[in-house]
C-alpha cells in the first residue's frame, strides 16, 4: 500500500466500527471485556518486516520470529503467524507455509479477503481489522479512536484474537474481540470506508481524507449509501445505524492521509464484481455511482 503513509495493509490496519447503541446485541457478541485474556504476549511468527511487522514485533517479548518476503515460514516455532504484507503476496506467503501451520495465519490485510479465503479453503481463518497508522519504519503506531467509537475500532477474531488482543493492548492500542458474525459485519464496513474515500478523494486530486469529509461530504455520503445497501443486500445483513457517521468520525481522526484507488482487486473490485453479475443477468446495476466513477477515472 506503498507511501509513508499509504492506505495498505503495511500501514494502516482497520478496526470496524459498531455503534455503542446496539449494546445488548453488541454484548452477545463481543468477547473482550468479559472473556478473560492472556496477561503475557504470546510469541509469534511475523511474517512481513515493514512498519505493522515491526511494530507488533516491538509490543512482543523478544520471542517473536520475522520472516521477511521469499522466506519460508519455520514449522518447529508454534504460536500465531502474524501476515503484515500487501494483499498481492498472500500467495505466495501460504506457498511458504507449512500446510499444518495453516490454521494458525492471521491476516492483518486491508480490503476483501472473502473470496481468497475460501478458495484455499480458510473460510474461517483468523483475522484482524486494525484502525491505526504507522507511519514511519519503528514509529509506535497511532489508535484509531474516534470522537464516536473513543473505545477504539480495532477488532480480531478467530483462534488466536485474544492473543492479537493482549498483543496490541500492550503496545497502548485498543481491540475488542468479536465472533464471526459481528467481525464479517465491520469487516465489510472497513470495506466500505476505503472504497468510498479512495474514490471520491481520487475525483478530486490533492484531497486527503479529510478534504473528502470536510469538502465532500455530500459525494461520499452517497456513496457509502450505496455500497452499504449493496453489500447488505449481497450477504443478506443489517449494518448497524449510523454507518456514515462513524465512517466520518474516523477519517476526521485521519484525516491527513492520502487518497487513491489502491488494490483493486480486494477493495473496489468486489463492488464492481456485484455490478457486473447484475448487468449480466439482466438486473439494475447496484451501484450506478460507483461503476459511473471508476469508468470517468478509467480505472475500468
Amino acid at each position: 500500500m506503498a507511501s509513508a503513509v499509504a492506505l495498505n495493509a503495511s500501514s494502516i490496519i482497520w478496526r470496524s466500527s459498531s455503534s455503542s447503541s446496539s449494546s445488548g446485541s453488541s454484548r452477545a457478541r463481543v468477547r473482550a471485556s468479559s472473556a478473560p485474556m492472556a496477561t503475557k504476549v504470546v510469541p509469534a511468527i511475523i511474517v512481513g518486516g515493514g512498519r505493522v511487522g515491526n511494530a507488533l514485533q516491538s509490543m512482543g517479548s523478544g520471542e517473536d520470529v520475522i520472516v521477511k518476503r521469499g522466506e519460508p515460514v519455520p514449522l518447529d516455532v508454534s504460536g500465531p503467524i502474524l501476515v503484515c504484507t500487501r494483499n498481492d503476496d498472500l500467495e505466495a506467503v501460504l506457498q511458504s507455509t507449512p500446510e499444518s501451520r495453516w490454521e494458525d495465519l492471521v491476516f492483518f490485510q486491508n480490503g476483501m479477503l472473502e473470496p481468497w479465503l475460501q478458495s484455499k479453503g480458510l473460510d474461517n481463518a483468523d483475522q484482524v481489522l486494525a484502525y491505526f497508522a504507522v507511519s514511519k519504519l519503528g514509529e509506535p503506531p497511532i489508535d484509531g479512536k474516534t470522537d464516536t467509537n473513543p473505545q477504539g475500532l480495532t477488532a480480531a477474531y478467530g483462534k488466536w484474537a485474544s492473543a492479537v488482543a493482549t498483543r496490541l493492548q500492550s503496545g497502548g492500542l485498543s481491540c475488542k474481540v468479536l465472533e464471526k458474525e459481528a467481525f464479517h459485519k465491520q469487516m465489510l464496513e472497513k470495506l466500505i470506508w476505503i472504497c468510498a474515500f479512495m474514490l471520491v478523494g481520487a475525483r478530486h486530486p490533492g484531497a486527503n481524507v479529510g478534504a473528502v469529509e470536510k469538502d465532500h461530504r455530500s459525494e461520499v455520503s452517497s456513496l457509502i449509501s450505496e455500497l452499504a445497501s449493496a453489500a447488505a443486500a449481497e450477504k443478506g445483513l443489517v449494518f448497524e445505524e449510523a454507518m456514515e457517521e462513524r465512517l466520518c468520525a474516523y477519517s476526521r481522526a485521519v484525516a491527513h492521509f492520502p487518497t487513491a484507488v489502491k488494490e483493486f482487486k480486494w477493495r473496489n473490485g468486489w463492488f464492481y464484481s456485484l455490478s457486473q453479475k447484475a448487468l449480466e443477468e439482466g438486473k439494475p446495476d447496484p451501484c450506478p455511482l460507483h461503476t459511473a466513477w471508476l469508468k470517468e477515472l478509467n480505472i475500468v
